[in-house]
Order: structure tokens, then C-alpha cells, then sequence
């Protein structure tokens, strides 16, 4: 079976991660009928968003933390590419509350963060995708506990981040049409090739024992990428463009934010289609796995969405 989440692995760099975060709970069963047999639960409202979450500034990515029962939101606060050092990483309640607005801050007690993008949980360690280097924080405290930096010649733009079964994290770099693997403290490139298509949004597929892999360039298509192959696999392809963030919600279900019409795709059985229609272009989404819900960050807007996750 798939999972909601990305998969959590044993710790990976030596100030990493420490005990490994509680599984998701389980969803309420439906209520009983009369007669005793399960009441099937009514389709969700994709017409609207159950929440909006205002006074952020550059929102890039959300993710979940089931454990704390928190999201957090990592903000650009300036340009995506400036190295100075105000980006910060807010904690946001489920019901659409700001819990702490600057609760991981660059210039703030000795944490060095730019432009925050794609997160990744391993353990009690959050991993955070930034201009120059892949930082790790403890998810509870906010105390930064290393820093990887990129020594690859000709970084373009780092994007998201995702943990492998192998105990390394993967990185994507949307601007050199590149996947890097961090392990040991150190990067190094896992797969250079222009079918990628500008890379952005990456998650494991524990099921297929895979990374998924969208393009925010021209393509219309999802990859699947083995480590340690050079060969992408075609898993689906939509009407959508400029992907952004990508999460497995189900078995052979994948939800996909498109900048190009404003909408999240649902693939499934090789094709996608739009099926929530959100306020601005959408960028790195993050999975409720408690609620079966899906937060989405507008950078333009300075606001996320919180929408039910689409059934079919």
C-alpha cells in the first residue's frame, strides 16, 4: 500500500535524526446505520477551502507534522534566491491558526535560513531546503542542528527535499535538471538528465520503491526514479503545468499542485485531471494524514488553503 506520507527512515547525517515520529493516527470509522452496517462518508467539498491562513510572507511549502499535530510553513520573505538571511518557517494549527509565525527565523538565535523551500521530517529532525544548503532543525525546539552545503559546482535552485529508504535525503535542483543526494554530510549529484524537466516537487513511493519526481517546466508528465538508475519511468500525465509539490494520498493516487491553471491534479491509473480548483498558483503542498486533508501555499498571496483531500 502507498503511504500518506513520505517515508521515514532511520537517521541519516550526524546531527540528524534522534527518535523516530509516531505514525499517523488512524481515521474515525464511519458511523453505523440503523441497521449496523457502516454508513459510507459523504464526498468531501472541493467547492471551497475549509480554512485560510493569512500574514505570511512568500509562502513556498508546507509539511505536516502528525506527531505535534502541527504544519509547517517555510517562507521565501524576499526574493528566492537572496542570501539574507530573513527567511523564516512558521508553525500553523489544522484549524487554520497561526501557532507561531517566525517559529524557525534567520538572524534569530543563531540560525542561519535565506529562502526556506521543500521540508522533509526524519525523526525529530526537520529538514529544510535553502538557497545554498539543506539545513536540519529539531521539530520541537526550532534549534538548528547542521547545515549541508552544496560545494557542486553551478547550483541553479534547490527546491524540495525527500528521504530515501537507503537513509539518504534527496534534493531537487529545479534550475540544473538535477536530483542530488545528501548523505554523510555531503552532496553529491544522484542524476543529471534534461528529461526531468526543471524538477520540482519529489516524494518516495514506498509501495513502488521509488521516487516520484514533477517537472515545473513544459512537461506535462510525473516521473518515477529509481536511486542508483539513470532511467525515469512515465507514471502519469495531466493537462496541468508548471508542477509544484507532489504527495502520494492513497494507493496508485497522487495529488499534484499545477501553477499553470491554478488547480491541484489528481493522477491515477496513468492520467491526471484538475479537482480543486484553489485562490492563486499553488506551490509545495503538504498532506494532513490525521484529517486527510491537504494544505496549500500561495508565495504571491501570502496565505495557505486548507482543502479536503480528493477521494476520486
Amino acid at each position: 500500500m502507498i503511504a500518506h506520507h513520505r517515508h521515514v527512515i532511520a537517521p541519516l547525517l550526524a546531527a540528524g535524526a534522534l527518535a523516530c515520529a509516531s505514525s499517523p493516527q488512524a481515521s474515525a470509522p464511519a458511523a453505523a446505520s440503523p441497521s449496523g452496517a457502516a454508513s459510507p462518508a459523504a464526498a468531501p467539498d472541493l467547492t471551497r477551502p475549509i480554512a485560510v491562513a493569512e500574514g505570511f510572507s512568500g509562502p513556498e511549502a508546507v509539511r505536516y507534522d502528525p506527531e505535534q499535530d502541527v504544519y509547517f510553513v517555510a517562507n521565501f520573505n524576499g526574493g528566492g534566491g537572496d542570501l539574507d538571511d530573513n527567511g523564516f518557517i512558521s508553525r500553523l494549527r489544522p484549524d487554520g491558526t497561526v501557532d507561531a509565525l517566525r517559529f524557525i527565523a534567520g538572524g534569530e538565535r543563531g540560525v542561519v535560513l535565506h529562502a526556506p523551500r521543500g521540508m522533509a521530517i526524519v525523526g525529530d529532525t526537520l529538514w529544510v531546503a535553502d538557497v545554498d544548503a539543506v539545513r536540519a532543525f529539531h521539530r520541537k525546539s526550532g534549534t538548528p542542528l547542521a547545515s549541508v552545503p552544496f560545494a557542486v559546482a553551478d547550483v541553479g535552485f534547490l527546491n524540495d527535499v525527500a528521504p530515501g529508504a537507503d537513509g539518504a535525503l534527496y534534493v531537487t535542483d529545479t534550475g540544473r535538471n538535477r536530483i542530488y543526494r545528501l548523505s554523510g554530510g555531503q552532496a553529491t549529484v544522484a542524476l543529471e538528465d534534461s528529461a526531468l524537466g526543471a524538477p520540482n516537487g519529489i516524494t518516495w513511493d514506498s509501495a513502488g520503491g521509488r521516487f516520484l519526481v514533477v517537472p515545473y517546466g513544459g512537461a506535462h508528465t510525473i516521473h518515477a526514479w529509481r536511486p542508483g538508475t539513470a532511467t525515469l519511468e512515465t507514471v502519469g500525465t495531466s493537462a496541468g503545468a508548471k508542477f509544484d509539490g507532489v504527495e502520494v494520498i492513497g494507493p496508485g493516487r497522487v495529488l499534484v499542485a499545477s501553477q499553470a491553471d491554478s488547480s491541484l491534479h489528481l493522477f491515477a491509473e496513468g492520467s491526471g485531471r484538475a479537482v480543486v480548483r484553489t485562490a492563486g498558483p499553488p506551490a509545495d503542498i503538504g498532506v494532513d494524514t490525521r484529517r486527510d486533508r491537504v494544505a496549500v501555499p500561495f508565495i504571491a498571496l501570502g496565505s495557505v488553503e486548507i482543502w479536503a483531500v480528493p477521494r476520486q
